[in-house]
């Protein structure tokens, strides 16, 4: 019943694509987890992710978040008329260094992956079981040349609810994590649960990085603003089908629900 809803509001969302066509820009992708067995929507089989990196390496333009960053804010016309994508990961469990890197590397595709340092540096299961990186894979992912490294706060706490010196400790504790432990300068953040910070919070982000990211199921065409990126959630339930409309910028209706539904869900919660 619940793969049938989920399928029904793709289907809704696919209709909206044919009469209001998706923006040409740059795609982001959000992935979690690959092979770690949670059984989560945000969890994919090795084998699946493996069929996406193929597809998208060998039919979609895949660039780094900085050189994306950069055709953002070039007003010509090329950067308008050449989609690309990015692929981002938020949390930091250990299949990104088992199951995630390897394939990046087998299919040379970037990515950017923002980690929650408290779970890292303290090993705090992430929620479903999920294992923490150690330092050292925070490292061996920092050393690959595909790989990015970005804050996704201290303790993944929710910033549109936090006030001002905790959101300052939270954003600065993991600039300073990465760089004491990893040797990472965390130039690009990832607000937790997607959820936008407070005026006050979303000042303190732009105060010390490049970029920000949120949800948004959309393209970001040029002019988007670098703090207020736009991504699609990977879900195990997209199949290649609903992948494939996720990768050039559709089904921003599905998004537009399931934020709805977010907002009550994380209406008490503080992470």
């Amino acid at each position: 019943m619940l793969r049938a809803a989920r399928w029904s509001v793709k289907g809704v969302a696919a209709a909206a694509d044919v009469l209001s066509p998706p923006d040409t820009g740059i795609t982001m992708l959000i992935y979690h987890r690959v092979g770690a067995g949670s059984g989560s929507q945000m969890d994919l089989s090795p084998a699946v992710f493996d069929q996406q990196l193929a597809w998208l390496a060998a039919t979609q333009r895949l660039v780094t978040l900085d050189q994306a960053l950069e055709e953002l804010e070039a007003n010509t016309h090329a950067a308008k008329s050449r989609p690309a994508l990015v692929l981002t990961f938020d949390d930091g469990t250990t299949d990104w260094v088992d199951n995630v890197l390897p394939a990046l590397e087998l299919h040379s595709v970037p990515a950017t992956f923002y980690v929650a340092t408290s779970f890292v540096d303290e090993g705090i299961p992430f929620p479903s079981n999920g294992r923490p990186l150690s330092w050292a894979g925070v490292e061996e992912l920092a050393s690959s040349d595909l790989a990015t490294i970005g804050s996704h706060t201290h303790r993944h706490s929710l910033l549109d609810r936090l006030d001002p010196a905790r959101v300052a400790e939270e954003l600065d504790r993991s600039i300073d994590l990465l760089g004491s432990r990893a040797g990472v300068e965390a130039k690009h953040f990832a607000y937790p649960k997607a959820v936008l910070g407070s005026p006050a919070a979303e000042q303190a982000v732009r105060e010390r990085f490049r970029s920000a990211v949120l949800a948004g199921t959309r393209a970001n065409p040029v002019g988007t603003d670098p703090y207020r990126l736009r991504r699609s959630p990977v879900q195990a339930c997209d199949g290649q089908r609903w992948f494939r409309r996720k990768a050039v910028g559709g089904l921003g209706i599905e998004d537009d629900l399931r934020g709805l539904a977010n907002r009550a869900r994380y209406r008490n919660r503080s992470s």
